[in-house]
């Protein structure tokens, strides 16, 4: 199956060398490339609608927050932000929109195309010093609750393996926290995305965090997990 790419960046020798990048590869093809916001990302992804958006959050027009947010709300289209600095205030907003991933322009080749290879296949990618800074957002905005909440409509083992995507674990590592198989870990992360109305992992940890059922600073074995990191 051939993953179709979006590639939209204001500068054209950064959407140049990501789409020569990409479509280079046997599994990945570039449908279009767009330079502004609204007026071409998001037209041509209501056009192709490509399996990946590359965004850049910075653009003309509609910027890459507002096109990551109707492309999201618009379509199954994954989509994956990029900036020139690791400090970008947008971070957090575009995750909570559903942007599915996040990386710097400056990113090695190989990385590239593994994050849309990943987001493709409906995971999420998360570079380690972004998902501090979402976990040092929480603990920002949000005052802790006394204990935290179980969340209505999970089973009590969704409920766990909630906390357990929201510490960052692949299903692999669900699996062997639960004593459960891979597959069936698998399942229970399906069950949780599709029961709380998510689109990745992503939107799973910062629905837990904003909920409570995951908190700050927990120990193994309390009603949250340690941070992300």
């Amino acid at each position: 199956m051939t993953i179709g790419v979006l590639v939209a960046d204001d500068q054209d020798l950064v959407r140049a060398g990501f789409a020569s990048i990409l479509d280079a590869q046997p599994d990945i093809t570039v449908i279009a490339e767009a330079g502004d916001g609204e007026e071409a990302a998001v037209a041509l992804a209501r056009r192709f609608r490509p399996d990946v958006a590359l965004l850049d959050v910075r653009m003309p027009g509609t910027d890459g927050l507002e096109a990551a947010r109707l492309i999201c709300a618009e379509s199954e289209t994954r989509v994956i932000m990029l900036t020139t600095f690791d400090v970008d205030s947008y971070v957090y907003e575009a995750l909570r929109v559903g942007a599915s991933g996040f990386l710097l322009k400056d990113v090695r080749r190989d990385d590239l195309i593994h994050a849309v290879r990943v987001v493709a296949a409906g995971e999420a990618l998360l570079a380690p010093s972004v998902t501090r800074r979402l976990i040092t957002e929480f603990s920002r905005v949000r005052t802790v609750p006394a204990a935290a909440p179980s969340e209505p409509g999970l089973t009590p083992r969704e409920q766990e393996t909630l906390v357990l995507i929201a510490r960052g674990l692949s299903n692999a590592e669900i699996a062997a926290a639960l004593v459960v198989s891979t597959h069936t870990a698998k399942t229970h992360v399906s069950n949780v995305l599709g029961k709380l109305g998510l689109r990745d992992r992503v939107q799973a940890t910062i629905h837990a965090y904003e909920t409570g059922v995951v908190t700050l600073g927990a120990e193994p074995g309390a009603p949250g997990p340690h941070p992300i990191g």
